[in-house]
This record gives structure tokens, sequence and C-alpha cells, in this order.
């Protein structure tokens, strides 16, 4: 992988956790466009790792590495991150939207860190529309008598 590639690879992944981000940004909510944007690159930095550090040691005589670990430990970290970012509060719970956006920010991240452009598209696409237009179509749900804070 060269470094026009991995440039690639990590600004898809950082321009998508922007985005993702915006809209958190915009509502006022501490995890907005840097966080999901430092979530985004970080997963796709550290996928790419994995992959680079595969190809150089499959052959090895010490055995073939597995990428696909790293992105096990990736989902159990940004599990934590994740759950950080949710707050009870009597009866009410605060942040599950932020969190579960912090969530698809990695996921977008490790895609776009294995290059799946195409993936990062539809996630991405999907996410905006869940986090923007899904919101507007809400309020005018009946019983909607309070505004959503996560």
């Amino acid at each position: 992988m060269d470094i026009t590639e991995i440039v690639i690879r990590v600004g898809m992944a950082t321009g998508a956790g922007l985005l993702l981000g915006l809209d958190r940004e915009l509502r006022g909510i501490s995890a907005g466009i840097r966080t999901h944007a430092l979530v985004a690159m970080s997963s796709a930095l550290i996928t790419i790792s994995a992959l680079i550090l595969y190809y150089e040691l499959r052959d090895h005589p010490s055995g073939s590495p597995d990428p696909l670990r790293v992105i096990q430990g990736l989902a159990q970290a940004i599990g934590f991150v994740a759950a950080g970012a949710i707050f009870v509060s009597k009866t009410d719970v605060h942040n599950l939207t932020s969190a579960a956006n912090i969530w698809l920010a990695s996921a977008v991240g490790i895609a776009a860190g294995a290059g799946q452009k195409d993936v990062v598209l539809v996630g991405l696409a999907f996410g905006i529309f869940i986090v923007t237009l899904v919101r507007i179509a809400e309020r005018f749900l009946p019983g909607k008598d309070r505004m959503d804070r996560s």
C-alpha cells in the first residue's frame, strides 16, 4: 500500500467522521465533529496498520497474523468509549444517539481503512439519513412532546 492510498483511506474516514459528527455539533452535544473525526480516523489508521502488518508477516514461519482480531479489539474499545458517553439522570437516559453515532464513526473508519469505499459511502449515507432526516420525522410522531436530548 503506497502513501497515496493511505492518504485516501484516512482522508475518507476523517471526512466521514466529520460529517457524522456535524449533527451532534449543531445540537451542542459534546461528542461532536472532532470526536467523530478522531474516532473514524484512528479506526482507519489501526485497520491500515493491521493490513500492512498482515501483508508483511503473512509468510513468516511463526504463522499468519489475523487482521480481523484488530477489528475485534477496536469494536471492544469503541464499545467502552461509547458507553462512557451515556449517562442516566433519574429516569432519563442521555447520549444514546451520540454513543451509537460514535460506534458508526468507528465502523466507517474501519471500512475506510480496509479500502472498502462502497461500504463507507453506504454507511455514511444511512448514518446521515438517520441522525438528520429521521430525527426531523420523529417530531411528528404521537407522544413526542419533549425534545430528544440524545
